[in-house]
């Protein structure tokens, strides 16, 4: 259709023919947007869940692996002449070193947490305005009337 017969197409529709067919491109476009996000949101949940997989299986392992490397330090240690009880107290003294050291890393990090003082000032200014606006006189109509005389 060249644009000559568009034009006069165009012509021939009335405004309510123009306005519905606007609305049904516009509807058509919306649900197309709303189908495309739905399909990246699908491939973006199987990846995220792909690599949550993957994620939660290697902390197993290295949680499994734990022991094995403290019995493996433990008898690595005896081997260069400690006792084996003595070895294993090395060993659990240092973990325990290990874990207070990031404990006082995670507190550090919780003490620099603030509230978001932003977002609280932005509501109290907010509920301020709120509370110093009055609703304006709203007229009653007939009808209004009507409905509440008959109800009761």
């Amino acid at each position: 259709m060249s644009a000559v017969d568009q034009e006069a197409r165009g012509a021939e529709l009335t405004l309510g023919q123009l306005v519905a067919s606007a609305t049904a491109e516009m509807s058509a476009l919306v649900h197309d947007e709303i189908a495309l996000a739905k399909a990246e949101i699908r491939e973006d949940a199987k990846r995220v869940g792909g690599g949550s997989a993957a994620i939660a299986v290697a902390g197993v392992l290295a949680l499994f692996s734990l022991p094995v490397l403290s019995f493996a330090a433990a008898y690595g240690i005896h081997n260069l002449g400690l006792g084996l009880a003595w070895s294993f107290l090395i060993v659990g003294v240092a973990f325990l070193l290990i874990a207070g050291v990031l404990a006082l890393i995670a507190v550090r990090k919780f003490k620099k947490v603030k509230p978001p003082e932003k977002s609280i000032a932005s509501v109290k200014q907010t509920a301020a305005l709120v509370g110093t606006v009055k609703p304006h006189p709203r007229p009653v109509s007939d009808k209004a009337v009507g409905v509440a005389r008959s109800s009761s």
